[in-house]
């Protein structure tokens, strides 16, 4: 956007200015010169890019152990289990588990191709950039509830302005994406899943700050998942039940 052009470049300025008085003044109070590494913004974007992924692989590596190993940590449990009544619970409660986050795993996948399918087409038609790679984008975003799609808002806003002059045509981008978000996730997504467990949203975003705070990118993904099993336990288990309820939506 030509607008931008002028604030941008002084922008540019001011910081690299900044950054040369920085390392002037380093290089005053030493004795020797030492070689520097400035990663600048590419290398800060590549940094953030590898953490994500190794956070990426490193789930996917702990979710492979879990297939493989299968039911062993099941059946520990009901061997250690005293009485025939809790075996029972127990895998009554680990069945429910299963089928529950599957179905949730299974139609927030499906809604969120949808999602990508649809933010490609408008990518294409307004024509600011690949399509392919926004879909992507939009596709993996709206795995992280609430974080995700804003996230998501304020990237195609950005983008927007870069490649149209007209602001309007700039807002377009982001204001079809938020309502096609508007339309899934408020809509659709919420309907599908009422029969089998709704969780509190502010639990929710508690939820997704506590884990991405743990583990990053990969725990905001398995945030939603992890407070969904909670419930079921403590829906199925008498003294926790009251916790249970307080998790419902």
């Amino acid at each position: 956007m030509l607008l931008l052009n002028a604030p941008i470049q002084t922008l540019q300025a001011a910081l690299q200015k900044v950054e040369d008085a920085a390392d002037a003044a380093q290089e005053k109070g030493r004795a020797t010169v030492a070689v520097r590494s400035d990663r600048g913004l590419a290398g800060a974007l590549f940094a953030g890019t590898r953490a994500i992924l190794d956070g990426l692989f490193t789930m996917a590596l702990v979710l492979y152990f879990l297939l493989v190993s299968g039911d062993i940590f099941l059946r520990r449990l009901v061997e250690i289990l005293p009485s025939f009544r809790d075996k029972r619970q127990a895998v009554e409660i680990v069945q429910q588990i299963e089928r529950d986050i599957s179905a949730y795993l299974l139609t927030i996948t499906v809604m969120n191709g949808l999602v990508g399918i649809a933010t490609a087409g408008v990518i294409y038609v307004c024509g600011p950039g690949d399509a392919l790679l926004w879909g992507t984008m939009a596709f993996l975003l709206n795995y992280i509830p609430f974080l995700g799609p804003l996230f998501g808002v304020g990237i195609f806003l950005f983008v927007g302005l870069l490649s149209f002059d007209s602001l309007w045509w700039a807002l377009l981008p982001a204001a079809v994406y938020f309502g096609i978000h508007l339309v899934e996730g408020e809509t659709l997504t919420p309907m599908l899943l009422a029969r089998r467990f709704t969780l509190n949203p502010v639990l929710v975003i508690l939820s997704l700050v506590f884990w991405f705070w743990m583990w990053g990118v990969p725990g905001a993904i398995l945030a939603v998942p992890l407070l969904a099993i909670v419930k079921i336990v403590c829906d199925r288990l008498r003294p926790l039940k009251a916790l249970g309820h307080f998790l419902e939506g």
